[in-house]
């Protein structure tokens, strides 16, 4: 396809395909799905060779948030049944990061429910990085707190934080049919700040949401303008409890395609699939380590992930190996301060037949079967997974 063919020499010099490109890339058909997979897996292969960094999250306070995001278990009104804490203590949530980094985690996430932290807070979560640090040289700790005030980036990083992620989650156009309680403004001025702080940005999205592909190529253009070291890719996992619970609109072939377009958009960004793969994906995702560079090990936030030995055996039988901690993970012009939106091409205009969403097939069968509350782990005496 000179689609293709076009793409991949974009993304081998880093250049900006049109938005008429990346919608192109959605509405492949399932027949050109592996050649989609193909040149895409150049990219990724030309910036990350075959390497596939594992993070783990831990969850530091559960549910309890003020927040309205209707994608999210724990937000304000939440009926899920999920577990509810209040925040770990540092030597609690050093323990908790230690089970994934025993299993081959890079680097640890650490995420608290609310709108953002106050000052208290961020010198609690500096604790629990000093914990973590002292206990695992080299690891990487990022921060996901909410949104941040000023200074609180500076903060952060004088603690030892190696990465702050807030996602932009989807386009501008649609975020307010999301989330009342905050905009699409703050979230951005937040992975600001933490640019400006020199924390390394992590902001990426969530799929499924009933979103068009117009949408999606919106948002993924926004995150290139905001340049991210990495861009994780959520597939939405409908709780029973949230008002998104009956957004089931995924296929694996349609995660295939958006992980390809977030390649083709961020070529030399640590693409990552995050939350939903399992669901999602399914038997697929090990064809999805061609796209993405980066994966979470184990459970998420409030649901369960699959075992983290059976993340390892994937990476293994699909021809990968996991990152280690003495490789550095972005290609050496990012690592020394270059960026995903540095070499940039003029973008066409969104073609709105191109841009239409999806949705003409059939309805995906939900497999409810596959979303597991998380009972184990942070907030809990039983073991994690890992």
């Amino acid at each position: 396809m000179d689609l293709l063919t076009t793409l991949v020499d974009k993304g081998l010099r880093r250049e900006l395909p049109t938005r008429e490109e990346a919608l192109a890339v959605l509405a492949t058909s399932d027949d050109d799905l592996l050649d989609v997979v193909a040149a895409a897996g150049k990219v990724r292969r030309h910036w990350f060779g075959r390497r596939v960094k594992l993070n783990y999250l831990v969850n530091l306070k559960s549910g309890l948030c003020p927040e309205d995001c209707s994608y999210c278990s724990q937000r304000l009104g939440s009926t899920t049944g999920i577990l509810k804490y209040t925040w770990l203590k540092p030597d609690e949530a050093s323990k908790a990061a230690a089970a994934g980094l025993a299993g081959g985690a890079k680097r640890v996430c650490l995420v608290a429910s609310g709108r953002g932290p106050t000052d208290r807070d961020v010198d609690r979560v500096a604790g629990t990085i000093k914990a973590i640090k002292d206990r695992h040289e080299g690891v990487e700790v990022c921060a996901c707190l909410g949104l941040l005030s000023d200074g609180q980036a500076e903060r952060l990083r004088e603690a030892g934080a190696d990465a702050y992620n807030h996602n932009l989650n989807t386009s501008e156009a649609t975020y307010g049919d999301i989330t009342t309680t905050h905009t699409y403004e703050d979230r951005v001025d937040t992975v600001q700040k933490a640019h400006a702080a020199g924390l390394s940005a992590c902001s990426g999205l969530i799929a499924g949401m009933g979103e068009s592909d117009t949408d999606l190529v919106d948002v993924v253009f926004s995150l290139r303008d905001l340049d991210p070291d990495s861009v994780p890719v959520n597939f939405l996992i409908p709780v029973e409890g949230t008002p998104l619970a009956k957004e089931w609109n995924l296929t694996p072939q349609r995660c295939l395609r958006i992980l390809a377009m977030v390649r083709f958009v961020c070529p030399d960004a640590e693409v990552r699939i995050a939350g939903g793969r399992e669901v999602h994906l399914r038997t697929m995702q090990p064809l999805a380590l061609n796209l993405a560079n980066s994966i979470f090990l184990g459970d998420y936030l409030t649901t369960e992930g699959q075992a983290g030995q059976a993340d390892l055996d994937m990476i293994a039988d699909a021809g990968f190996e996991i990152e280690g901690t003495d490789q550095v993970t972005l290609p050496e012009h990012r690592a020394a301060g270059g960026g995903c939106g540095a070499s940039s091409a003029a973008s066409g205009a969104c073609g709105t037949e191109a841009g239409a969403c999806a949705s003409d097939a059939a309805a995906p069968e939900p497999r409810t079967d596959l979303v597991t509350v998380r009972r184990r782990g942070a907030g809990t005496d039983l073991a994690p997974n890992a």
